[in-house]
């Protein structure tokens, strides 16, 4: 998703968190339900041994659009607060978890938290609202990039230093014919920025 200027107000209500670029930020703090605090250490200890589970990572690239996400029990066990940074409306990122794999977890995770309707409740939506909090400052270290464009420039740049550690690649650097061409500052600020 890419954020558009001159866009028409979305339909939603406005929702709470800051924005920085297309990037924006989603942070909840939630009660944990009484006794439940070692219940939910353990869903998410299980939630951060299944990182690596393919499953989670390709329903996150489904998404397409989360950055990053935490999860921390504070205020001696009685609290809950989950954050992340994503692209795109507030509304779809929410309906998106719930669509995916992420959304059982989100379900499990948060069943712990008092009140939570389950994410796929028609009032879900309302309750994040009511327990989400706008962080003071929110600042992204890259504004303009989406998580789409982000996985682009990853798989362009693993092609590019693939084709960089062929013998072809280091031929043609050698070669006369293109002595003109790997001499222009542009030419040489790619080999610059591919080295380092």
């Amino acid at each position: 998703m890419t954020a558009t200027t001159g866009a028409a107000r979305s339909a939603h209500p406005e929702r709470p968190g800051r924005s920085d670029g297309v990037c924006s930020e989603f942070t909840v703090f939630t009660r944990i339900k009484p006794g439940e605090a070692d219940a939910l250490r353990e869903d998410l200890a299980t939630l951060s041994d299944a990182a690596d589970d393919e499953r989670v990572h390709a329903a996150v690239r489904q998404i397409g659009t989360l950055h990053d996400a935490r999860h921390v029990i504070f205020d001696n066990d009685t609290r809950f607060m989950f954050a992340s940074v994503f692209d795109g409306s507030w509304d779809t990122y929410i309906d998106d978890f719930a669509q995916t794999v992420v959304g059982a977890r989100f379900d499990k995770v948060f069943s712990h938290s008092e009140g939570f309707p389950g994410v796929t409740d028609p009032g879900v939506k309302d309750w994040f609202v009511a327990h989400q909090a706008p962080a003071g400052v929110f600042v992204s270290a890259y504004p303009e990039l989406t998580v789409q464009q982000i996985f682009k420039d990853q798989r362009v740049d693993d092609a590019f230093q693939d084709v960089l550690d062929t013998p072809e690649f280091r031929a043609a650097l050698n070669n006369p014919a293109n002595a003109e061409l790997v001499a222009t500052p542009a030419f040489q600020k790619l080999l610059a920025e591919a080295s380092a």
